[in-house]
């Protein structure tokens, strides 16, 4: 998801819609670009946070399980793999598939918890990190994506998305 330019329309669209969604339930897009800013900024990674969670003024982002950095740095490496072949798990035969596919099976049953620190500002979200489409493709759930990896300007782009009419 973070090379926008290179998705469908339709994709866009969706991404579009489903970020939108998720900044209006963190208190408008101001605030979810505000989230990510801190994320970005933060001096080590916030996945491999020992207490699961990510603080700041506005709100805070909780999982259920402590990453660690191993895990986090190869599902860094698989993300450049993705891009390529539209698919999170390399092929059976390469030598980095049994790590790539035991990341998955670490981190799927993590569920991300977004809440604003007011609650009028919205209800909040919550998320998994990837998208199971079969038992041989895996992808980066998009808002995982974009709260974690992708640079704030293609959030910007994300958000601000209008279709072709």
């Amino acid at each position: 998801m973070c090379d926008f330019n290179a998705l469908t329309d339709e994709e866009k669209l969706l991404h579009h819609q489903k970020l939108l969604q998720c900044a209006n339930a963190f208190g408008g897009k101001n605030f979810f670009l505000q989230l990510l800013e801190a994320i970005r900024e933060a001096k080590s990674h916030p996945l491999i946070a020992g207490n699961s969670e990510f603080n700041i003024e506005l709100g805070n982002i909780k999982w259920n399980k402590v990453i660690f950095n191993d895990k986090l740095q190869l599902l860094i490496k698989a993300r450049v793999n993705e891009g390529k072949q539209d698919n999170l798990l390399p092929a059976k035969e390469e030598k980095n598939y049994k790590k790539v596919l035991n990341v998955v099976r670490t981190l799927k049953p993590i569920v991300f918890h977004v809440k604003p620190a007011n609650e009028e500002d919205g209800s909040g979200f919550f998320f998994q990190a990837f998208d199971i489409i079969d038992e041989n493709t895996t992808k980066l759930n998009p808002v995982f994506d974009a709260l974690f990896f992708c640079s704030v300007d293609t959030v910007k782009k994300v958000l601000n998305y209008e279709p072709k009419v």
